[in-house]
């Protein structure tokens, strides 16, 4: 914080100091199939060549567990020329690079719409309400989220959300966000400044990972502690435990903490819990205009209704008149939030007619849509709100989860396209072939001159020997 006194008088201005040691851009959340742990060993003439072949040789094996993951059994055969068409990235896990060998473990990343034409399976999935991720490390006994870089900062950063069902909105830490969102902001429990924040930021909710290290001695084994926290007010979904060897290792088990907590809030999501707060839904204030028009008909009721007891006590008939706006004899009317189960977009329209049936609801809308999960409705009625609310639950209440339809049967491939598939399949087995070929004899002649070495080398002992 630095403060700027002035010649004519005191200006205070307020900075954030150390700008360049925090923020994390995170990674593109594009919608791509993403398989993991792909392992590769093969050889080249030189380091790129190897580089290269074991590249191809991971989108071959991609492919293979990416149809099994969706059908089972290896799937058809595609040749490189249309799996680069479908790739869309390679992500380096871990590598080793020699003069002509190279050793991976890799991940390929499939493009959602063009692999899903081959797949047979749909490009579109269900996702939740936009959620505000905050997460919060403990390590030395305080509190950090944007204030400085961290790992579970960068491990958030770095995750893939592309296959999550939980639509994140993940703040990069520049600007304000370290002072808006801090640690302590998570143990607020006023909706007033989370309403602000989640305005802000375009989100319903939030989510609150938090992670605390534990290291047993300087240099040594670090145990990480985990918990899936939800909501303004932080309540608790699950917690488990992950172990480092080194200090080295807590990036790899902070990724997997992450995968391991998006898992969780992804069955919090169908079991229903991550519905958005209906104390943090914005109501939309009454407009001016509509502030007079209900000032002005209710003095105009309470005139006419003076009017009449004036006529009844002299004798002489008043002639009712009837007046503009709302009525002061009818019951007043109630608005309420209300969450709805939305599995479908036919089950949207669906709600809102059972609701509409209830007896005393005059209007039923959705204000606050997420498929898949659990929307909020807004309700106006007379009578007990929580009659109402009843009402809705039972007429809404959320259907047992089906199982899940079959993925549709991938469509049959034109002779065309069977032929240039199968062309493209036996060049690469060739190729393979080649390669593998030229492997062996290379091979050969690295034994033969080795053998040769040290033959040599056994002459030259026995010489010297002698």
């Amino acid at each position: 914080m630095l403060l700027a006194a002035g010649a004519t008088g005191v200006a205070v201005v307020a900075q954030i100091d150390g700008a360049a040691e925090r923020g994390v851009v995170p990674t593109d959340n594009q919608s791509a199939f993403e398989v993991n742990d792909i392992m590769v060993d093969v050889y080249g003439k030189t380091a790129d060549q190897a580089r290269f072949t074991g590249w191809r040789e991971a989108q071959r094996k991609g492919w293979r567990m990416l149809w099994q993951k969706t059908h089972g059994g290896n799937g058809p055969a595609l040749g490189d020329a249309m799996l680069d068409s479908m790739v869309s990235g390679i992500i380096i896990e871990d590598e080793q690079i020699g003069p002509n060998r190279y050793v991976a473990r890799l991940g390929v990343l499939f493009d959602r719409v063009r692999a899903a034409q081959l797949l047979g399976v749909s490009g579109n999935y269900a996702r939740s309400a936009p959620l505000l991720v905050l997460p919060v490390l403990w390590s030395g006994g305080a509190g950090q989220t944007f204030e400085q870089r961290t790992e579970w900062q960068k491990a958030w950063a770095r995750f893939r959300a592309g296959q999550s069902p939980i639509d994140y909105v993940r703040p990069s830490g520049t600007g304000a966000d370290p002072l808006l969102l801090n640690a302590a902001q998570t143990g607020r429990r006023g909706r007033m400044w989370w309403r602000g924040l989640l305005d802000q930021y375009g989100a319903a909710d939030v989510l609150v990972p938090q992670a605390r290290l534990e290291r047993l001695y300087p240099g040594g084994p670090v145990i990480g502690y985990f918990s899936a926290r939800y909501g303004p007010d932080s309540r608790l979904l699950q917690t488990f435990q992950l172990r480092a060897e080194t200090s080295a290792g807590i990036p790899a088990m902070m990724d997997a903490a992450v995968k391991k907590i998006d898992a969780i809030y992804g069955d919090a999501l169908s079991a229903g819990k991550l519905a958005p707060d209906p104390s943090l839904i914005l109501e939309e204030p009454m407009t001016e205009e509509e502030r007079e028009a209900l000032e002005k008909a209710a003095e105009e009721a309470r005139a006419a209704a003076e009017a009449n007891k004036a006529g009844e006590r002299n004798g002489t008939p008043v002639e009712t008149v009837p007046v503009e706006g709302p009525d002061p004899t009818a019951p007043s009317l109630t608005t309420i939030i209300v969450p709805v189960s939305t599995p479908d977009v036919a089950s949207v329209g669906a709600a809102e007619a059972a609701v509409r049936n209830i007896p005393g609801v005059r209007s039923a809308s959705i204000t606050s849509l997420a498929l898949g999960g659990t929307s909020m409705m807004r309700v106006t009625c007379e009578g007990d709100p929580d009659a109402i609310r009843s009402a809705v639950a039972s007429r809404t209440a959320v259907a047992p989860r089906t199982r899940q339809p079959e993925p549709e049967a991938p469509r049959e491939l034109t002779k065309e396209e069977k032929r240039k598939a199968e062309k493209e399949a036996r060049e690469a087995e060739r190729a393979r072939e080649k390669q593998e070929k030229r492997e062996r004899e290379e091979q050969k002649k690295r034994e033969k001159a080795e053998r040769k070495a040290r033959e040599k080398a056994e002459r030259e002992s026995e010489q010297r020997d002698r």
